[in-house]
């Protein structure tokens, strides 16, 4: 890494614990979400007797006059997410860092999640800005976030992940 790049990561890095001691979080509260911003997708760890889980989503704004956009991020962040509902069944093929290949896992479509403290994320690449926001729940979440956020509760709770492997699977030649 070249010794500017060092530098604006350091500032940056300066400028997030600025945003955390802001916020009066204890630091590692606010870990997933800083994965989640950094490295992308969702995240969930405990620490301290703390469960905490970050639930990224994406919203593409496009003008179709100007032939241009852009995408939001979405990150919520949870401590103690607590399950409210879950609704309908998606099949979907999936990879998690624990695992070395994708499996076949069942989630719900629609899920709908409370927490003790929930902090909402938006990172606007149109104006290189990282909005913060304290919401109440609970929030519903539907197909990709509801994926991310299963997986991410099941992680929390160490319960079993029922998958079926993709060698399972069989190629079939269309004509």
């Amino acid at each position: 890494m070249k010794q500017e790049q060092v530098k604006k990561l350091l500032n940056f890095t300066i400028k997030e614990n600025n945003v955390i001691k802001a916020l009066k979080l204890p630091q590692e509260i606010f870990l997933p979400l800083l994965f989640s911003v950094r490295y992308g997708g969702d995240w969930s760890l405990k620490k301290n007797s703390k469960k905490l889980m970050s639930v990224k989503e994406k919203l593409t704004n496009y003008d179709e006059n100007e032939k241009i956009g852009y995408t939001l991020e979405l990150i919520y962040l949870f401590v103690n997410p607590m399950l409210i509902s879950e609704e309908g069944k998606v099949y979907r093929m999936e990879k998690c860092g624990n695992n070395n290949e994708r499996e076949l896992v069942e989630r719900p479509y629609k899920l709908t999640i409370n927490g003790e403290y929930i902090l909402k994320a938006t990172l606007d690449p149109k104006k290189m800005k990282i909005f913060l926001k304290h919401l109440r729940g609970p929030i519903s979440f539907i197909g990709s976030g509801a994926y991310g956020a299963s997986h991410e509760i099941e992680h929390l709770n160490h319960d079993e992940i029922k998958s079926i492997p993709f060698y399972d699977f069989e190629y079939i030649i269309e004509e």
